[in-house]
Order: structure tokens, then C-alpha cells, then sequence
């Protein structure tokens, strides 16, 4: 039987294998020139831009980091053993928090901890297959980093570079994770996860995980309030209430098997506030002597002092988060625009017209018009502390979006970046928390996933040099790896806070007082100009009577 004839005739069929030929050589001819050079290297080092690219070699380089971890580390005895005997307790029937007890002493978290690691237990064959919760933790390290690096790229704030060298550099906090199994990273992961969607303005969705951190440990209330202006400021008072009532709503629900049973023995051994610290344990007091330590006016001052800075940060805190509402608003405003407009000239290019075809600009335009004067001064403040952080000079809106725009898939794209607004959100939430981990009765080495993840972000909200930068995230990570803590690794854990502390609040109310400066300016703009039209009317009424 003979073979099936070609429709094409041997000429065309030559052609068309050329064309093909052609077109993969020009294609990795492209590849090569637009990826295989300096510059691009460059840019994944260096431009914010770059992180989610970045974020993908860093999350593969961390799943195998943290296997080696697991198979080559010993794995430590801390607190596992606890866990899974006041679970058993909890799963025998038992619902007295009095009467749940590990060897290191009684249940002090809340029902959500209960429900997790009783999940945890059933898993692990009663808490015995260790090495299938370290996976488990793997796991949850790995899905964190995940929340931490998209917030990081969204905000475009600090350079890939700097997360890399801290996500590979903290011994402590892979142990925390894969070799200790403390419930604090469970915490924070739902804590991440719902700063994203807060974020991503799925409030409700935000305000479940929110609670779960909590009810896992009540270190998440560190940041409940920057998170009550965030609801005010975004929601309004009756929908900010609506969220408040899913957050205690989902802890009643929570607890309710120990609260119809002995409510005040959850209450009191749950969300125990006056829980008194073991000196031998701590990581910021070791120079104190421990009868001072322990003593309840102590506590009484830093709680003092805790409130006290909450309220001077209170001013920035609220500008800041009043213009990222109106930079979203802008958003929700322009963005169908801009897509209606990327819809045009995707048609464009599949009728593949002769005439260059001409990209309209008007939304971006129309968003520039809509940006009032203080939240100009709000963009120029943070872009001139991202052209500090990666090391470009000349002006950022210049140079940055071109820089990034030559490693775009779509380089014609019309867009904006309105997401780099959430440095506005960011900022003031990982502050407080920051605040709460300053003002601590004490804190003890699992409490550093607290706000390690959030360190880069705080001190590339200062103006310090790079030197300075990296000195700070050094000696933070140098008093946590310093076991037992000394007195001089406590003292230097409380300067390099202070420090931090000093530079984000000076930039804040830098920004604030420029922000005052440009409405005073514009109300008295508004002034002259309502005098200079009451003015020519007067003399337009003169001329009209004469």
C-alpha cells in the first residue's frame, strides 16, 4: 500500500522545515540574549521586581534544606512529649484545662492547639513517628515561606538578595520548625495566611485564620491592634464589628466543648495573661536578677510601656493605612480599564494589523490626575527608600518599571503595579507586633518565629546604610543563636530593637510630618484660590451694574 500524499508539494514542505528551523534558532537566539547576560542576573539579585521568579529557586533550595535537616540533625525533645500527653487527655474525654497535663507542666493554649495537634496525634501514631511530624512542620515551614515571600513581592520592598541570605542563614529557625515541633510556627503560619487575605480584601476569610492563630497561641493577638484600624479604617464601624464577631464567634466555637463543661478552668488556663516566665528560659532578660524579673510591677511597666508606644505610633499608623484604602480604591477604579485596554491590544496583535497600533494611556493618566498631592509625597517617600534599597540611582519611576519591564513575558502589557501599595498595610501591622515582641515580660527561642520573617521588611523601612542594615539583622540573629543567653546577648538583643525601632518610627514620622506639610499647602491653595474667585466675581458684578 502506498504512503499518503502530501498535501504540501516538496518545495513548500522544505520551506515550511526552514521555517520551523529558523524560528527555534531565533528563539533561543532571544532566550539567550534576553536572559543570559549580566543585566538579568543583576535584576534577579537585585530588583524587587524579580521575587517572584526569585521565590520559586528559594522554596525548591528550602525543600531540600529542610530534608537534610531532618535526616542529618538530631532531632531534640522539648516539648513534643507534652503536647501529645495533653492531647491524650483531651481525646480520653477529659475537658478540665486543669486536669490536662504534660510532663512540662499544664495545657496553657487554647482549644484550636487542642483540635491540630490531637489531628497531629492521630497522624503520628499516638506522637510516636517523629519523623513523620518533622515532614509535617517541613511542610508547614515550606507553606509559610510561601505567604512570607508573596507578601514580600507584592510589596516590592526589599531585594530579593537580602531574603535569600536570611531565609539560608537562621539556623535557629529551621530548628524551631523541623527539630523542635513547637506550636508556635502553626500560629504563625495562620497568622501569614491571613495577613494575604486581608490583603487580597477577603475579610472574612482573613478574620477565620486570624482567630485560629489565635486559638493556637495568643502571640497573634500582638497584631490585633493594628488590625482593629485596619477593619475601622477599610470596613467601616458595622462591618469592622460583623469581623469581630467572626473572630470570637470561631473562639466560642472552638472552646465550646470545654466551656459547657468547666469554663473558668479553659478560661483561666487558656488565655492566662498573668502566666509568670521561667527566668532559666529567658532569651531579653538574662541581666536582670531574677527576683526582679519575676516581680508583677515589672510587668505592670511594660505593659505601661507597650501601650504607651502603641499610642505614639497611632497617628502614622492610621495616615498610613487611610492612604493604601485610597490607593485600592484608585484600583478597583482603573483596573477594568486597564484590562479592557490589554484586551485591545491583545486583538490587535492577533489581526496582526500593519499600522503600529497606538496604546492608550488614559488610565494611567487618569490615575496620576487622581492621586491627591499627600498621597504623591506617600508613593516618592517609599519609592526613594526602594532606589536606596537596591542600590539604583535617578529617579525610581524612571528606571525601575523599564528595568523590570525587559524581562517582562509581556513587555506592551499595559500596567500598574497597585499592589506595591501594601507596603502602606504591611508596615504598620509587622510594627506592632514588632512593639509587642519589644515590650515582652520575656521571650523564649521558639518565640523568634515571631517576627523573624518580618526583620527584613523592618529594616528596610529605615533609612539606615546597608552596613547598618545587615549589622542589625546579624546581631538579632547572633543574640537568638547564643544558648544559654548571656547578659550581653540580652543587652544587645534589647539595643539592636531599640535601634530598629528608632529608624522605622523616624521614618514613619518623617513621612507624617511631610504629609502635613503638603495638606497645609493644599488648604491654603484653596484659600487664595477661594479669595482670588471671590475677587473676580465681585468685579465681574461691579461691571455688569456699571
Amino acid at each position: 500500500m502506498a504512503p499518503p500524499s502530501s498535501s504540501k508539494p516538496p518545495a513548500a514542505l522544505a520551506r515550511a522545515v526552514a521555517s520551523k528551523r529558523f524560528n527555534g534558532e531565533h528563539f533561543l537566539q532571544r532566550f539567550y540574549r534576553k536572559y543570559v547576560n549580566f543585566e538579568f542576573v543583576k535584576y534577579l539579585i537585585f530588583d524587587p521586581a524579580a521575587l517572584p521568579i526569585v521565590s520559586v529557586f528559594i522554596l525548591l533550595a528550602e525543600l531540600v534544606l529542610n530534608v537534610l535537616v531532618i535526616n542529618r540533625v538530631p532531632y531534640t525533645e522539648i516539648d513534643w512529649k507534652a503536647y501529645m500527653q495533653e492531647c491524650e487527655g483531651f481525646l480520653n474525654g477529659t475537658t478540665n484545662y486543669a486536669q490536662l497535663k504534660g510532663d512540662t507542666g499544664p495545657l496553657v493554649y487554647p482549644a484550636a492547639f487542642v483540635y491540630i495537634y490531637s489531628a497531629l496525634y492521630y497522624l503520628t501514631s499516638h506522637g510516636q513517628n517523629i519523623r513523620l511530624a518533622q515532614y509535617v512542620f517541613g511542610l508547614i515551614y515550606l507553606l509559610q515561606m510561601w505567604l512570607v515571600l508573596r507578601l514580600y513581592a507584592k510589596s516590592r520592598k526589599v531585594p530579593p538578595y537580602v531574603l535569600v541570605i536570611s531565609a539560608f542563614t537562621s539556623y535557629r529557625i529551621h530548628s524551631i520548625y523541623v527539630l523542635r515541633l513547637f506550636n508556635d510556627p502553626v500560629a504563625i503560619l495562620f497568622l501569614y495566611a491571613a495577613i494575604n487575605l486581608f490583603m487580597d480584601r477577603r475579610w472574612t476569610l482573613g478574620s477565620i485564620c486570624f482567630s485560629l492563630g489565635v486559638g493556637c497561641k495568643m502571640n497573634i493577638l500582638l497584631f490585633a491592634p493594628a488590625l482593629l484600624l485596619f477593619y475601622l479604617i477599610n470596613l467601616g464601624l458595622v462591618k469592622t464589628i460583623v469581623q469581630l464577631a467572626v473572630c470570637g464567634m470561631l473562639q466560642l466555637l472552638l472552646g465550646l466543648p470545654f466551656l459547657l463543661t468547666y469554663p473558668w478552668q479553659y478560661i483561666k488556663g487558656s488565655f492566662d495573661l498573668g502566666r509568670v516566665f521561667e527566668h532559666k528560659w529567658t532569651v531579653n532578660y538574662r541581666f536582670l536578677p531574677r527576683e526582679y524579673f519575676e516581680n508583677k510591677y515589672f510587668h505592670l511597666s511594660l505593659l505601661a510601656l507597650h501601650l504607651l508606644l502603641l499610642l505614639v505610633f497611632a497617628k502614622p499608623t492610621i495616615l498610613f493605612f487611610k492612604n493604601y484604602t485610597r490607593l485600592r480604591q484608585l484600583q478597583c477604579q482603573f483596573q477594568p480599564q486597564l484590562d479592557q485596554q490589554n484586551k485591545k491590544l491583545k486583538e490587535n496583535k492577533n489581526k496582526k494589523a500593519k499600522k503600529s497600533t497606538k496604546i492608550e494611556t488614559k488610565p494611567a493618566d487618569k490615575q496620576e490626575e487622581q492621586l491627591t498631592a499627600e498621597q504623591e509625597a506617600f508613593l516618592h517617600s517609599f519609592e526613594k527608600g526602594l532606589q536606596k534599597s537596591t542600590g539604583l540611582k535617578g529617579p525610581i519611576k524612571q528606571q525601575q518599571p523599564e528595568k523590570s519591564a525587559q524581562f517582562h513575558s509581556d513587555p506592551d502589557k499595559v500596567s500598574v503595579h497597585f499592589d506595591q501599595c501594601t507596603q502602606l498595610a504591611l508596615l504598620p501591622f509587622f510594627l506592632c507586633n514588632f512593639i509587642g515582641v519589644l515590650c515582652a515580660r520575656s521571650l523564649h527561642y521558639q518565640f523568634y518565629v515571631w517576627y523573624f520573617h518580618s526583620l527584613p521588611y523592618l529594616t528596610w523601612s529605615t533609612n539606615y546604610s546597608l552596613g547598618l542594615r545587615y549589622l542589625i539583622l546579624g546581631l538579632i540573629e547572633f543574640c537568638w543563636n547564643t544558648y544559654p543567653s548571656t547578659h550581653f546577648s540580652s543587652f544587645v538583643l534589647h539595643l539592636t530593637h531599640l535601634i530598629l525601632l528608632f529608624g522605622v518610627g523616624r521614618n514613619m514620622f518623617k513621612t507624617l510630618s511631610q504629609s502635613n506639610a503638603i495638606r497645609k499647602q493644599q488648604d491654603l491653595n484653596d484659600v487664595q484660590k477661594q479669595t482670588v474667585n471671590g475677587t473676580t466675581t465681585r468685579g465681574q458684578s461691579k461691571t455688569k451694574k456699571n
